[in-house]
């Protein structure tokens, strides 16, 4: 199985991030990935790690389009790609109303027309094509001028209907957070996999960002998870994902339990169609001990 983790970096120096991927690959896990919110630049970290860390791939889940320009966000990618050797994973989304708009101060109309028209853009970019585009919600003229390497595989931050066909038709594959093994059963795969063929892609990546915990008290990190995660889970995209899953909130995706309940459910999110997990530890230090000791059993 493949299988990465998600490094948190809140109240965390970079020099941390990169211990924590030495930490990761040591135990056996294949990929580490890294979320664009307030602090660290995510692109940049992974070039620091990727450089750091040779035996990992890097992801970011997800670095939001609307504030870069996908000339700049090419440029910046290939950069990356370039440094630690054809390692990354570019996970990119449109992100929520209250970041986009309540932060940034962009309109967030028509997200779906947004992320369509920076796909058309990007994607060539990062294969070294030059690009003249002129649409509803973007312009974009030129090219990147490096000797490129291979182009970075490309995935969008996808739950609904409307992004999941982009994702399967523009791009690579979706990267998903608290989608369990029935929304990805009956919604998520079907619809990806179906825009995929429609347009001669090859079979898309499904990456699944959930909470995991090995632990003896699940019902208590679980309702500790409903205390720190809950309001998200009323956010429109999540809920709506969230519904398809029929979890109340985030915490009632979290895969928490002793290891053979864990491993059990592990499996079944890749019976689901899953290609890729990764895991987001929660519980004690030593809790998520045991979590890293059975995710990088499960991959070997």
């Amino acid at each position: 199985m493949h299988i990465g983790t998600l490094i948190h970096e809140q109240g965390t120096t970079v020099n941390d991030l990169v211990q924590r991927a030495h930490n990761a690959a040591e135990t056996g896990l294949r990929g580490v990935w890294l979320g664009q919110n307030t602090g660290w630049d995510a692109l940049t970290v992974a070039a620091v790690i990727g450089r750091a860390v040779s035996t990992v791939d890097v992801g970011t889940a997800v670095v939001p389009t609307y504030p870069r320009h996908p000339l700049m966000l090419a440029g910046q990618a290939l950069t990356v790609q370039s440094a630690m050797a054809s390692r990354l994973t570019l996970g990119i989304g449109v992100s929520h109303p209250h970041i986009i708009e309540g932060q940034f101060g962009y309109s967030f109309e028509r997200p779906a027309q947004h992320l369509r028209e920076y796909l058309q853009v990007l994607m060539p970019l990062l294969r070294g094509e030059s690009v003249h585009f002129a649409g509803e919600r973007l312009r974009a003229a030129g090219r990147i001028d490096v000797v490129s390497p291979p182009p970075p595989s490309v995935l969008i931050g996808a739950l609904g209907p409307a992004m999941l066909r982009l994702a399967g038709e523009l791009a690579d594959g979706t990267v998903t957070t608290w989608i369990g093994p029935s929304a990805l059963d009956h919604h998520i795969v079907p619809r990806l996999t179906r825009a995929a063929a429609a347009a001669g892609r090859a079979s898309p990546r499904v990456v699944v960002c959930l909470f995991v915990g090995v632990t003896h008290n699940a019902d208590e990190l679980r309702t500790t998870l409903a205390h720190r995660y809950g309001a998200a889970g009323e956010i429109a995209s999540y809920r709506a994902a969230l519904d398809n899953e029929g979890a109340g909130g985030p915490e009632h995706t979290a895969i928490l339990g002793d290891e053979h309940a864990v491993e059990t459910r592990i499996r079944r999110l890749f019976d689901a169609g899953a290609t890729e997990l990764v895991a987001m530890p929660v519980g004690t230090e030593d809790e998520q001990a045991r979590t890293a000791e059975l995710l990088g059993a499960l991959t070997k």
